[in-house]
């Protein structure tokens, strides 16, 4: 019987994958894919391009699993991966109303989501969509997620210092959009 102190670490398992064992790559995904899968639909309320970001983040890990680079824990670096493909799979979006049009009519929608559909539309959410991927994602964990910088730093797999710069950035193009 295994108990869960015999069960390999993120970073052992990480290795094995980097070595082709499918079977730790698939205690990775059952390990980590509920808690993926529920911060991604945070984002997004469509449930097959939640699925989708899930297993392509999941795929990623298998193609690259040596792009991990020690640093941080293996469960922020796949957050990482998960919201830059998250970002990627939305950059190329359809006009709201499309979108709009395309939800069941049985959706309720979440209070951020009602929140961030109101924002989209004033200013702000101009403005916002006006930041550049890396900047946006930045104000995404620090403001709406309420991360730390440090914990942002994790989560995007780059340097507090370089989310503090960013956040910086994106104030400073905030700022002056809204004037």
């Amino acid at each position: 019987m295994t108990t869960d102190q015999d069960a390999p670490t993120d970073r052992e398992l990480l290795a094995q994958v980097a070595e082709g064992d499918r079977g730790a790559l698939h205690s990775l995904f059952t390990r980590h894919q509920p808690w993926l899968a529920a911060r991604v639909r945070q984002r997004c309320s469509d449930p097959a391009i939640v699925a989708e970001v899930v297993n392509d983040t999941f795929l990623k890990v298998w193609q690259q699993p040596t792009r991990y680079s020690g640093d941080g824990e293996v469960a922020a670096w796949l957050w990482g991966i998960a919201i830059r493909t998250l970002l990627h799979q939305l950059r190329p979006r359809k006009p709201l109303l499309d979108r709009l049009r395309q939800l069941r009519h049985d959706h309720v929608p979440s209070a951020e989501e009602a929140v961030l559909l109101r924002v989209e539309h004033s200013d702000v959410g101009q403005a916002l969509q006006k930041l550049s991927p890396e900047l946006l994602a930045v104000v995404q964990a620090t403001v709406i997620d309420g991360l730390s910088t440090r914990e942002a730093g994790e989560l995007l797999v780059i340097p507090s210092g370089t989310v503090k710069s960013r956040m910086s950035r994106a104030r400073l193009e905030l700022r002056e959009a809204l004037l």
